[in-house]
């Protein structure tokens, strides 16, 4: 059975309460319960924190051993060179992913610090960014 990695970044935690008009009135936990049920045949595992260095932490953890990582790296997308070079160390593909249009958004959101390492980027498709990642590892 392969394995998928789910890895949220900073704020994220509040996903269904946090700013709905861009980020949806869902949480990541019911919406995630709803990807493991659409993709019976993956073990998708899932971690979510507001810190930096254990977002990197678990790339190194993960990055040797799952098939995938699907990454929303949050705001550290634009400020984290660090997680951009976590990515770049390890062997599991990594697929950027972002609710909203970062490039639709303020100027300091066009800065990606991540993409370059990135095996892609689904961007601007809500909840179903995700999904979407999970499809183009090709289940």
């Amino acid at each position: 059975m392969k394995q998928l990695g789910i890895i949220n970044g900073p704020n994220l935690n509040l996903l269904g309460k946090r700013e709905p008009s861009i980020y949806g009135s869902q949480t990541f936990e019911v919406y995630l319960d709803a990807l493991r049920a659409e993709f019976p045949n993956l073990e998708i595992k899932y971690f979510q924190s507001n810190v930096e260095g254990e977002l990197i932490d678990k790339l190194h953890e993960w990055g040797f051993v799952m098939d995938g990582i699907v990454l929303n790296a949050g705001g550290y997308t634009h400020t984290s060179v660090a997680i951009g070079d976590a990515i770049s160390s390890i062997e599991t593909p990594v697929i950027e992913v972002h609710l909203s249009n970062i490039l639709a958004r303020e100027e300091f959101r066009h800065i990606d610090h991540i993409a370059r390492s990135c095996k892609g980027s689904i961007i601007g498709f809500g909840m179903d960014s995700y999904r979407l990642a999970i499809l183009a590892f090709g289940n």
